[in-house]
């Protein structure tokens, strides 16, 4: 079993690396981070993120990318990516509008397995980032969650699993990481505190909230997974301190 990778999703210090996209990585590799996982670049030009990067040790794992980005600008999208070495595009969200029924699902299936199929074709790889409504609708008695893998092969679509989300909906973490052992390269490592669900998900540092982590730590290793990504949708204390806290925690737990 190799070892994961340690990373931080971006959107977790938007405010700060949309004022100074630069010092705020310099603070992440600083923490000791090995990857980020970008959620908009501030308007830094690829080769000089690029450079960024390298200069700071800090490998690009890979970025979310709007629906209708990936629909519109598919080739900028891509050329971004090449050159600042990523691996990975990931969906983050799809709207209301895709979530009505079963059939605004399947056309964005279809999507997908255009758009993955063109990523494949470039040495990339697309990949679907969860929240929780992919468990309220089924499709031919699947949560949409498991349908889009099931009608998509694992060439075109892989996944990247957000276990607050998961957990959040009210499944089995550990199940659905043996589910989809091999098909795993991306997990968002995302705790949170139960509440009620009418209101907010209630995100923490890693080691504050309900998730078991340390099982699915290990589930995540045994399952394949090449990066373990660090998020939180809302920090209650300063972002780049969380994220701090996060890596500590993580120091002390895993490496």
């Amino acid at each position: 079993m190799s070892k994961m990778g340690i990373g931080v999703q971006m959107y977790t210090v938007r405010d700060a690396a949309s004022a100074d996209m630069e010092g705020t990585l310099r603070q992440i590799a600083e923490m000791g981070y090995e990857g980020v996982e970008f959620a908009g670049y501030a308007g830094v030009p690829a080769d000089r993120m690029r450079d960024l990067l390298q200069e700071l040790n800090l490998k690009a794992i890979g970025s979310h990318v709007s629906l209708d980005s990936l629909i519109n600008d598919l080739q900028g999208e891509i050329a971004y990516l090449k050159t600042i070495g990523a691996t990975y595009a990931i969906i983050p969200y799809v709207g209301e509008e895709v979530r009505e029924s079963a059939e605004t699902w399947q056309a964005l299936f279809d999507r997908m397995q255009s758009i993955g199929k063109t990523m494949k074709e470039n040495g990339l790889t697309l990949c679907y980032h969860n929240h929780a409504f992919e468990f309220d609708l089924k499709i031919d008695g699947e949560y949409v969650f498991d349908a889009m893998y099931s009608k998509l092969d694992a060439d075109v679509l892989q996944c990247e699993m957000d276990l607050g989300w998961v957990q959040y909906a009210g499944e089995d973490p550990l199940a659905y990481i043996a589910k989809y052992a091999g098909r795993l390269p991306l997990l968002h490592l995302k705790d949170f505190r139960e509440g009620p669900k009418d209101q907010l998900i209630d995100t923490v540092e890693l080691g504050q909230g309900d998730l078991s982590l340390q099982p699915i730590i290990e589930a995540a290793g045994q399952a394949g997974v090449q990066w373990i990504i660090v998020e939180q949708d809302r920090c209650a204390n300063p972002p780049l301190e969380s994220v701090r806290t996060s890596r500590e925690w993580l120091k002390a737990n895993y490496n």
